[in-house]
């Protein structure tokens, strides 16, 4: 099919910023973003490192920080661009990689905290079979799915918005190549595009938030109907804490979004929820998982004391 693309390329016109403010805001995301690969960088250097936390909620939370990483480098170094200078052009091939990555990192990332639910419901409501229900072959193969799954989806809404023709004007009403602000552009047919992105939506977003609850839901029936001590809970929702705090960070945006639709316009709340979503949460995830989990706290504080006597 030949692409009747006429548009070269696009204009990010990235966030509508005071420009009194501008070089305080660029260095305040700069550093959100190199706290972000430092951050999510050294959970992953700690977690393959130490054989202390080679299992399945540990792999899971190395794969989140993972994609953290990708997704703030997909976004960031584009958006603080936009701080620097007013419109920033971006080829047309690149628009559509960077959709592609987008959307690859965030569906790969809706279900792999819907795994990471499951694996707090064995751990609490099945503990004597949790060794054999998350064994590692079967926690690669949920992350594998999650990936090549995401992996589909998002070569699909790239080929597809890549062959839709532009014919002008350029300016994307965004400060990363997302599909909203690209169809607003288009000069054909866009039907076909709005259903995958309809059915994107509800897979890899709305999909694994409805299984998180289920699980949720299951182990605080499990808790209310077996567990009697005030210990038990404590240590159930210590399990659970760092896992619920960053599904909210991720949902709660979402779901105001949806809820408050009279916020603001289409545009502006989706690039609000983009830069909660790249920027804030990437950052905030590592901290969570730190703060919360005593066995990371105390790896990294052996760390420290160990290149302390060096």
């Amino acid at each position: 099919m030949e692409n009747q693309t006429k548009v070269g390329q696009f204009i990010l016109l990235g966030l509508n910023n005071d420009l009194d403010l501008q070089y305080i805001v660029f260095a305040i995301f700069l550093l959100l973003y190199m706290a972000t690969l430092v951050g999510n960088g050294t959970i992953i250097i700690i977690i393959l490192s130490e054989p202390q936390l080679h299992g399945p909620m540990y792999f899971f939370l190395g794969n989140l920080s993972c994609l953290d990483i990708i997704l703030s480098t997909v976004t960031g170094p584009k958006m603080l661009q936009g701080f620097l200078i007013e419109y920033q052009p971006i080829s047309f091939n690149g628009c559509m990689v960077q959709l592609f990555f987008f959307y690859l990192m965030g569906g790969t990332e809706g279900i792999l905290l819907a795994i990471m639910a499951y694996d707090r419901y064995v751990a609490i409501c099945n503990p004597l079979h949790y060794s054999v229900i998350m064994r590692k072959e079967i926690c690669i193969l949920m992350v594998a799915t999650a990936w090549s799954s995401s992996f589909t989806q998002a070569l699909m809404h790239a080929v597809m918005t890549a062959h839709l023709p532009f014919c002008g004007p350029n300016q994307i009403e965004h400060f990363v190549c997302d599909i909203k602000p690209l169809l607003k552009l288009a000069c054909g047919n866009i039907h076909l595009n709005l259903i995958m992105l309809t059915i994107g939506t509800t897979c890899f977003v709305m999909g694994p938030f409805i299984f998180i609850l289920i699980s949720y839901i299951y182990i605080i029936s499990f808790l209310l109907l077996k567990v009697k001590s005030r210990n038990g809970w404590q240590k159930a929702f210590s399990t659970c804490g760092s896992h619920m705090t960053v599904v909210a960070l991720l949902y709660v945006p979402v779901l105001f979004n949806s809820i408050l639709p009279t916020m603001g316009t289409p545009s502006q709340r989706d690039v609000i929820i983009t830069v909660l979503y790249s920027a804030i949460t990437p950052v905030l995830n590592p901290l969570i998982y730190t703060l919360r989990n005593q066995k990371v706290k105390m790896i990294i504080k052996k760390i420290l004391e160990k290149n302390r006597l060096w």
